[in-house]
């Protein structure tokens, strides 16, 4: 099979799948799980105002946070969490503590809440004393996040463009300088130094890096506030200085919230001494490790190191570390691990030995305790994939590979470079690396591997054809990084709370109530696109044909929505589904989208959604019958001609999809019956089917009508021609209702009788000229009431009568009532109760008995 590697538009997801490859798991990466986290923290207090009393509020807790949504508890409750509520900080009414205070307003609990107002008044005398000891050493939600521009933003929404930092020097850690944010790409920020506006000094951090400060620190900590040493000789000293006074004015006036630094990690002291040899990842060239030395001790908390280089021309190589620097490694590490070590410049020895070097240098190893945490991997395995930083480049990020974990470091092979590099080698804890899918979040391009495509490997059935192909970008065009990015991404509201599955709900023609039931009772909280897609991947799994629900779901649609395109799939019969859908990315548009969802599948609108139904739902679903919800159900009974059915199958289908239907029929032959009989057609056994390859579903609305004039007309024309399979009997039974003679009502003959509560068969049946048609009438099924109308219990009771009893639970518990009977056909029977062929025919042989039935006495 000849394979060809071509540019195409990359997605993780399929990559992933295609290849049987692992993504490296997102709970590895701290710095990004840090990332995600809201501006409110746990055990924060805040004053809410209360339901149905105006001005009034009363002090809640904030138990866990979801981007712009807060769990909240009122005081009072303790640890009882039966009361937790959800609330959005971009429209409840959220005060600090101490508002009320400040304005006037009445603290006291919600007066519909007698259990929480008993609970207090057991303990304290008014709600003053209890706030007080509530309250004591406590810590209120920052006032600048619940009003004004801030509100509701998470922690890195808040560094904006323009924003002001002050960044420690990368050789002397007492110095610090300002630099100006030019873009936030979920976090990771490039930065231009004040005083200089040349692009190419332009340096990329995250935003938890400690090099990072808020504007003053340095004059607050008695620190060196000095132009870049490498850079300092660009500038005067009066430009350095009046660069730095606009930059600090401007910052002034929307200064950077101390939120933002809130994570970041305190550093902890070193028991390095100077003139100490150690391993380190090269700091210029992170492909190989070689042997460093401590050459000067700042404080207890930093110190400066040199790679080994004893050549009398070479350069220094020197950086400054703190005791949880990525990269630093203990002497003999990599002869304990496996991996070469890089021999200094100018060392004699072809065989590097750590003996015999710090002999021939006259210093010391570093101790094993001064690298606590020196075989840590936190969960990253060989094989595994992510996304990582080029180290020559570092505003591209690309598709990498893990080839290796040793200890705490990680070889990547980064792919879809222009120029091949070797493995370059990161700590588990760099903030240079990223899970499968952070650029695509946050609107970054992504350097991604050649696809290779072999084909063909395995059919697959697109329902939508694949999006065209962006043009790709010229190797050597520059990386214009910041303009491509989403400027409006903001992350907070984009999450969205739990959503529910209330498995009760009336589930509709589409979706098989019995995998709806082993469906999860909730998904999330998170980010919006993420929840949906997760519970509309459920429901399509959930699904008697997913094909046909692909299908549906593409339909929903609304222009004013902020969507985002997502790739949605499903299997059935051994065949692939794909189908690109616009799901809302934003909490406000999630109810309605998922009413549209319910909507398109005809199902009861709180069958999935943010309100959950417990005992019973509000649109009373759960005495409706199954196909409460379909089109059809205010059309005539009664079969249409083929021209009607074209235009009923317009009020769901757009014109152009029918289109595509014609062009995928599939002649099928007519049944025809033994001699002297008309021909017959079952409810099933349409003159045409789809193909099931192209159309995964089939219409609903065609299984329970009737014979038209011309369907009837044309049957008539196939007298005498030889039939296969079973004996037809709608013919004979509609011939004697519409035409009834003497030879009907003068003779009768015994028959096999079915009982059960709701339905008799007559005692006796008329003679025919021939045993054939004996043996139709013998087979008769007389219905009291209308299948229409059968409850679930009527089907259970009419299957429990004839020779498939053992069969009737499985309609009990797939709620199948009596205009669901009528839509059964063999091949659904066979995939949706599990049947083989045999049972499934013998059970199909009885609901034909009643679909022939309700045509001859109540089509009509």
């Amino acid at each position: 099979m000849d394979c060809v590697e071509e540019e195409v538009d990359f997605n993780w997801e399929e990559y992933l799948e295609e290849t049987g490859a692992t993504a490296a798991p997102h709970t590895s990466f701290r710095h990004v799980e840090l990332s995600l986290q809201s501006s409110f923290q746990p055990g924060m207090k805040l004053e809410v105002a209360n339901k149905g009393s105006l001005d009034t509020y009363w002090v809640a807790t904030i138990i866990t946070t979801c981007g712009q949504l807060l769990l909240l508890r009122y005081c009072g409750y303790g640890d009882d969490r039966k009361a937790d509520f959800w609330c959005d900080v971009m429209t409840a009414e959220l005060h600090p503590v101490g508002w009320c205070a400040q304005n006037n307003k009445t603290l006291q609990p919600p007066e519909d809440n007698v259990y929480l107002r008993a609970a207090i008044k057991e303990k304290y005398s008014d709600w003053t004393e209890f706030l007080i000891k509530e309250l004591t050493g406590s810590r209120t939600a920052p006032a600048n996040l619940l009003e004004g521009p801030l509100r509701g933003k998470n922690t890195v929404d808040l560094i904006v463009v323009g924003c002001i930092l002050e960044v420690r020097d990368a050789f002397e850690p007492s110095v610090y300088w300002a630099a100006r944010v030019q873009c936030n790409v979920g976090g990771r920020l490039c930065l231009s130094y004040v005083g200089l506006n040349d692009s190419s000094d332009d340096m990329w951090m995250f935003y938890l890096d400690t090099r990072l400060r808020p504007l003053g620190w340095a004059k607050e900590n008695n620190l060196s506030l000095k132009p870049p040493t490498d850079l300092c000789d660009l500038r005067s000293s009066s430009e350095w200085t009046e660069a730095l006074d606009e930059a600090t004015a401007e910052a002034l006036k929307s200064p950077l919230p101390l939120e933002v630094f809130k994570d970041h990690a305190d550093l902890s002291t070193h028991s390095f001494r100077a003139g100490m040899k150690l391993e380190m990842v090269s700091p210029k060239e992170p492909f190989h490790i070689c042997p460093v030395s401590v050459t000067k001790v700042y404080n207890e908390y930093y110190f400066q190191i040199k790679v080994d280089d004893l050549t009398a021309e070479a350069t220094p190589t020197r950086v400054v570390c703190h005791a949880d620097s990525p990269s630093i490694l203990p002497v003999q590490w990599c002869l304990k691990n496996g991996v070469g070590l890089e021999r200094p410049q100018g060392f004699e020895s072809q065989d590097f030995d750590w003996a015999d070097y710090l002999k021939h240098t006259g210093a010391e190893a570093a101790s094993d305790m001064c690298f606590p945490n020196a075989s840590q991997s936190r969960g990253f395995c060989k094989d595994m994939w992510l996304e990582a930083v080029n180290p020559l480049q570092p505003s591209e990020l690309c598709v990498a590979r893990i080839t290796q974990v040793k200890g705490r470091l990680l070889w990547l092979r980064l792919e879809g470079l222009t120029k091949p590099q070797p493995d370059c080698i990161v700590d588990v804890e760099s903030m240079n690396i990223f899970p499968v899918g952070w650029c695509e979040a946050n609107g970054y391009p992504l350097t991604h591997l050649l696809k290779t495509v072999c084909l063909p490997q395995k059919k697959i059935a697109v329902v939508q054809p694949e999006k065209q192909l962006a043009p790709s970008q010229p190797p050597d065009a520059p990386l214009n990084l910041c303009s491509s990015m989403d400027t409006g991404l903001v992350n907070g509201k984009y999450c969205c709370s739990q959503l529910f599955v209330n498995h009760r709900c009336f589930s509709g023609p589409y979706l098989n109530k019995g995998r709806i039931a082993e469906l999860p009772k909730a998904v999330g909280p998170g980010k919006c696109a993420v929840v949906l897609k997760e519970i509309l991947t459920m429901l399509i799994n959930s699904a008697y044909k997913p094909g046909r629900v692909l299908r549906e779901l593409q339909m929903v649609e609304d222009p004013q929505w902020n969507c985002q395109e997502e790739t949605l799939k499903a299997k059935y019969k051994g065949k692939s589904y794909r189908s690109t859908m616009r799901i809302v990315r934003t909490a406000d548009q999630v109810l309605q989208f998922c009413r549209r969802v319910c909507e398109r599948l005809q199902c009861c609108p709180n069958l999935f959604g943010p309100t959950i139904v417990s005992d019973k739902c509000p649109e009373n679903c759960f005495s409706q019958t199954k196909t409460k919800y379909t089109y059809y159900k205010k059309r005539k009974v009664g079969r249409p001609s083929l021209g009607e059915n074209a235009q009923d199958g317009d009020m769901t289908k757009p014109a152009r999809r029918r289109k595509k239907r014609k062009a995928i029929f599939v002649q099928k032959k007519r049944r025809t019956s033994i001699v002297g009989y008309h021909t017959t057609e079952s409810p099933q056994d349409s003159d045409y089917y789809y193909d099931d390859e192209e159309e995964d579903f089939e219409e609903w609305g065609s299984e329970v009508s009737s014979s038209s004039p011309r369907e009837e007309a044309s049957a008539h024309s196939f007298k005498d021609i030889p039939r296969r399979g079973r004996p037809p009997r709608r013919a004979a039974l509609q011939r004697r209702a519409t035409h009834p003679g003497p030879e009907t009502t003068d003779r009768s003959s015994p028959r096999r009788t079915t009982r059960s509560v709701s339905y008799s068969q007559n005692q006796t049946a008329k003679n025919t000229h021939t045993k054939t048609e004996r043996f139709e009438e013998e087979d008769r099924l007389v219905l009291e009431t209308n299948p229409l109308e059968w409850s679930v219990s009527d089907v259970v009771d009419f299957i429990t009568s004839t020779d498939c009893a053992s069969l009737a639970k499985i309609f009990q518990e797939q709620d199948i009532d009596g205009q669901a009977l009528l839509l059964l056909t063999l091949p659904t029977v066979q995939e949706c109760m599990d049947l083989k062929l045999g049972p499934a025919i013998k059970l199909c042989h009885q609901i034909e008995r009643v679909k022939v039935a309700f045509y001859s006495q109540f089509a009509n």
